[in-house]
């Protein structure tokens, strides 16, 4: 009996220290819900001119990207960033575009960086990308620091969104008229929310904003003359203290340095344009031949040989057939992988033209946004100085 006993209670220690362990294994985190697609969108669009007050300027930045630890460890990391790295000039692209046409807004152009002269500034980060689904984090922020969208979109492209006419050969050539955008629904869903926002704000909210961009640029300019007219409360949030009389010189030079710098960023939205146009074709190749790899790799998933079934299987036949599959299925990916290098090679250019010399300035295309910012300023003080 006492060794039954002693027996026990061994029994009765290992299993608590056996749970103790278990208890203090840290479990994984459940993975997070996918975002869910923003579904079939009509763009929001203006029928008649809105309001001088309704037409906020608007500066898309050139997006952020986020590579996959899975992207990085599948196809080599090398290769998707550059693929990333051009989506973040493409994508904005489409968004300004999605924008102008709904003819809810002033200008809006695509941005290297922050633009202080803005009255509503999107920024963008691609969280996924690829020829089936794209995923994206947008905020939008007016000048006055209100938080107009801290959101998550994300898509699923279609069948349909890769017809046959997408394959481009010598005689059929790519025709951008004729092309949707596969993920489209997401650019009108950002439209249709920032337009949903602005319904929310007064007139005078909407008047402040283009009054505020107005004085943050100035403060920008020359921020001893300017701050003063303007505060930051603990939350960012700006607002006007005092406005500058109408006839007021320095308010007037500033409004002129401003039209150069719209003029001036006019010019780097152009050149943004031209890398779209030059990219948009093999993109859309990349993209299809993307969305194929993946129908392929579901297809061969959902057609795996089960060898516990073999017994059952149909023969060499079978066997044959699904060695096939995966012969294919490894060749397309050899091909992607090709595909993705020379889409990088054909963009290359491109992105090199986007970075040369404008109006004398060198370096990237951001690089050259700050001297032009700082070559404004000392020009705005060197102006000052002489008097009227």
């Amino acid at each position: 009996m006492a060794l039954i006993n002693i027996f026990r209670y061994g029994i009765l220690i290992a299993s608590a220290i056996g749970l103790a362990a278990c208890a203090q294994t840290p479990q994984p985190e459940p993975a997070p819900p996918p975002i869910p697609t923003v579904g079939e969108v009509d763009l929001d669009t203006a029928e008649s001119d809105p309001q001088d007050y309704l037409l906020l300027d608007i500066g898309v930045e050139v997006f952020e990207i986020e590579i996959s630890e899975q992207e990085a460890l599948e196809f080599g990391e090398w290769i998707f960033t550059e693929i990333r790295e051009s989506e973040a000039h493409y994508l904005p692209y489409i968004l300004r575009n999605t924008l102008l046409a709904s003819n809810q807004w002033g200008a809006a152009r695509v941005l290297p960086t922050h633009d202080p002269s803005m009255d509503l500034t999107i920024q963008g980060t691609v969280l996924s990308s690829d020829g089936q689904r794209l995923t994206m984090w947008v905020e939008a922020l007016d000048s006055t620091g209100r938080v107009w969208l801290q959101k998550d979109y994300s898509d699923e492209s279609l069948t349909d969104d890769y017809p046959v006419s997408t394959r481009y050969t010598p005689g059929s050539p790519f025709d951008a008229s004729k092309f949707t955008e596969p993920f489209q629904d997401i650019y009108d869903q950002i439209n249709n929310d920032l337009v949903q926002v602005r319904q929310t704000l007064s007139i005078e909210d909407l008047i402040d904003i283009k009054r505020v961009s107005q004085l943050v640029y100035a403060s920008d300019l020359s921020p001893e003359s300017f701050a003063h007219n303007l505060d930051k409360d603990e939350n960012g949030r700006m607002s006007i203290l005092t406005l500058p009389a109408e006839d007021d010189p320095q308010m007037r030079r500033v409004e002129e340095m401003r039209l150069r710098h719209h003029l001036f960023i006019d010019t780097v939205d152009q050149y943004y344009e031209s890398l779209y146009e030059e990219m948009q074709a093999p993109y859309v190749v990349w993209r299809k031949y993307s969305y194929d790899q993946i129908e392929e790799e579901t297809n061969s998933a959902d057609n795996a040989y089960d060898f516990s079934n073999y017994g059952r299987s149909r023969g060499f036949l079978t066997l044959t057939q699904r060695y096939d599959r995966y012969r294919w299925s490894k060749i397309f990916e050899m091909e992607y992988r090709d595909l993705s290098v020379g889409f990088n090679n054909e963009i290359a250019p491109a992105i090199l033209q986007l970075n040369e010399q404008v109006h004398g300035l060198s370096g990237t295309m951001e690089e050259q946004y700050i001297q032009w910012r700082r070559i404004l300023r000392q020009l705005f003080a060197l102006e000052a100085e002489i008097p009227n």
